[in-house]
């Protein structure tokens, strides 16, 4: 085998560039650190806590001789802030984006009744969670590389093919976003842009945890053929596949990662 096919086998996304929305901590974090390891130069984006998005730089940056993640922050509901966040990616890395994975996401950890949800706490979780993926796709749709190699991945949930009681907000917003992904993937017809959705199950993260008791918890371990939580890590090589190119036949998908616990 010649030296560049074991290099494109070892490093797939060798010196793509890729943002990760949210990506300092949790599922994100995973993301980012896997594509990375798969060669990517990674915009580690964050809303707030520096440190944790400092530190996801400083583990990338350790592997390399030279600067391959920083750091940005930016609201991605903004539409200026997304714009800035790409900007920020081409001038660090002189190169268009070619990846985005769009990880952000809010949940109601009182799991009220619809009957119960105030419209302060369902305009919060649309605005993170569908506008956010919506300013995000939008701008990734204009400023990520055509011709071949262009990947756009959303994070949605495997909630929104269960449709239980206490996530109606977070349910509604995830399902907007699966619906955008399906129509964002036939209109860009012809750039080389892929699009899909990754929606995971119960994962064992600050998000999951939020309100939940001991007897919540366990019951929904109890209902996971694995008996287990999924882990961050379980997310990641999925996103992965799909941000590479021997995923060029998977295109306006939702992929359920949820180890067959819906």
């Amino acid at each position: 085998m010649a030296a560049e096919d074991v290099a494109q086998s070892t490093f797939p996304l060798q010196d793509r560039v890729a943002i990760v929305t949210v990506s300092s901590r949790g599922i994100g974090k995973a993301i980012a650190l896997h594509l990375a390891s798969l060669g990517a130069k990674l915009v580690i984006n964050y809303s707030s806590n520096s440190t944790q998005a400092d530190d996801v730089v400083t583990q990338i940056n350790s592997t390399s001789d030279s600067p391959r993640a920083i750091a940005v922050k930016a609201n991605i509901s903004d539409p200026d802030q997304v714009k800035s966040l790409f900007d920020a990616a081409e001038s660090a890395f002189k190169s268009p984006v070619n990846i985005l994975v769009n990880s952000a996401g809010v949940l109601d950890g009182k799991y009220p009744s619809i009957l119960n949800t105030t419209l302060e706490d369902f305009d919060r979780t649309f605005d993170v969670n569908a506008r956010g993926a919506f300013v995000c796709c939008q701008e990734g749709a204009k400023r990520i590389k055509h011709g071949g190699g262009g990947r756009i991945v959303c994070l949605s949930t495997s909630l929104a093919a269960a449709f239980r009681p206490g996530y109606g907000a977070y349910i509604a917003s995830k399902a907007a976003v699966e619906a955008m992904v399906k129509i964002l993937a036939k209109e860009l017809k012809g750039t080389g842009i892929t699009v899909n959705s990754v929606a995971p199950g119960p994962i064992a993260t600050e998000l999951f945890y939020e309100g939940k008791t001991e007897a919540m918890i366990k019951r929904v371990i109890d209902d996971c053929p694995h008996g287990r939580l999924g882990l961050p890590e379980d997310i990641a090589p999925v996103v992965g596949f799909l941000a590479g190119d021997a995923s060029e036949w998977v295109n306006g998908q939702i992929i359920r990662v949820n180890g067959g616990f819906i």
